[in-house]
């Protein structure tokens, strides 16, 4: 693969120059930060985007905006990565494991409703690897048993369903990452969006130190100067953690919304270009994706089955490679199966369909700047292909 600067060729540059050129106050427009937020909000037809350090920090708020606490359980998937387990477990909250369809990799919604108790205060849905999960069932879950649903869309910027409901905006809230490896990245940051002021006033504030003067749109902490000024002027209202977005991350994030289409579409081409190789073939078999559905290839996934055939993973990631390839990464452990999770205790439930594709899952990477990088990574594939007897 080439250079990666080209995924900062939009208002990267000129947005960051007007962030020192204004020493990190407010431009004419109000700061990045909230031109970042109202963006993401417009574009995703919602109420209100706060922003955060981190797509981590995103989920933590969320959770606590949603009252879950110490006693509490959240359902998460299993197959996941670990911030999923973690966010919950910080605000003192149980993580149950909740188990994987075979053929989408994502939550299962018939183990999501088994393990739902009366102590269920909410559910992290994940829509993994660029996918979407099946947000009938769980919007019907949500709905039957009264309890709100998260959507973690870290790896799924602009997915869709059959019904055309965009990725985060079904949930109570969805959240976002612009990590480095993320379809969108400013290096690391967050992103909360939901329809409910209230929502966004607790996230804001848990997220912003707590300063009362924070709304919903706003995350302005300066109101009127004398009062600010003043020695009676009292700030904090509420207890919150430091997790605001900078302005130079805000700047860069802002950039690269603007050029969503564009990148989004550089992985979605990178990811029917996969499918289209592997379209019959034996050894690996594609994430499954529903007729009407979008997928955005934040990696692009398969289920390995080479293993039958008397093809060893690590073989066919070392040929892959050797043809040319990227390389292949594995799915991440089950939660339950990490050390920091498993020594300690946290959580519970077993997700034996998930336990299954952890060992078998081939995530090949979706990143490509044009096609003539895509065509590196498709011929490295089938050549791999036919190298074990494929085509």
């Amino acid at each position: 693969m080439g250079n990666p600067s080209w995924r900062f060729e939009g208002n990267e540059r000129k947005y960051v120059e007007e962030v020192l050129l204004n020493g990190f106050r407010a431009g004419a427009d109000g700061t990045f930060k909230q031109r970042l937020e109202m963006f993401w909000a417009k574009t995703h037809n919602s109420g209100y985007g706060v922003a955060s350090n981190s797509g981590t920090s995103a989920l933590h708020i969320a959770l606590l905006a949603l009252g879950v606490g110490p006693g509490d359980e959240v359902l998460t998937p299993a197959l996941t990565p670990l911030m999923c387990g973690l966010t919950p477990h910080y605000t003192g909250a149980t993580p149950v494991y909740v188990d994987s369809d075979p053929n989408t990799f994502l939550m299962d919604p018939k183990d999501l409703e088994s393990k739902i108790t009366p102590k269920t205060k909410a559910i992290i849905v994940v829509h993994m690897y660029g996918a979407v999960c099946n947000l009938d069932e769980i919007i019907a879950i949500s709905k039957k048993h009264d309890i709100p649903f998260i959507e973690d869309c870290a790896q799924c910027v602009w997915g869709s369903d059959h019904k055309g409901r965009i990725s985060g905006t079904s949930g109570a809230i969805g959240c976002w990452s612009f990590e480095n490896s993320k379809q969108l990245t400013c290096g690391d940051g967050g992103m909360s969006m939901t329809k409910s002021e209230d929502l966004a006033v607790k996230m804001r504030k848990i997220g912003g130190l707590g300063y009362k003067t924070l709304t919903a749109s706003s995350g302005g902490v300066r109101t009127d100067r004398d009062k600010f000024q003043s020695p009676t002027w009292e700030r904090f209202d509420t207890i919150g953690f430091n997790y605001r977005m900078s302005e130079l991350g805000a700047a860069v994030a802002l950039a690269q919304a603007e050029k969503m289409d564009k990148y989004v579409g550089l992985r979605r081409a990178m990811g029917d270009g996969y499918r289209a190789v592997l379209s019959g073939s034996e050894l690996l078999i594609p994430q499954f994706q529903p007729k009407g559905y979008t997928y955005t290839n934040y990696t692009f996934s398969a289920k390995f089955c080479g293993e039958q055939y008397g093809i060893k993973w690590h073989d066919f990631r070392k040929k892959y490679m050797e043809n040319g390839g990227d390389g292949i990464f594995a799915a991440s452990q089950l939660l339950y199966n990490e050390p920091v999770f498993r020594d300690n205790k946290i959580g519970r439930g077993r997700a034996p369909v998930a336990e299954g594709l952890q060992k078998c899952l081939m995530n090949f990477t979706t990143n490509q700047a044009n096609a003539e990088e895509r065509m590196v990574q498709l011929n490295a594939l089938t050549n791999t292909l036919r190298f074990f007897g494929e085509k």
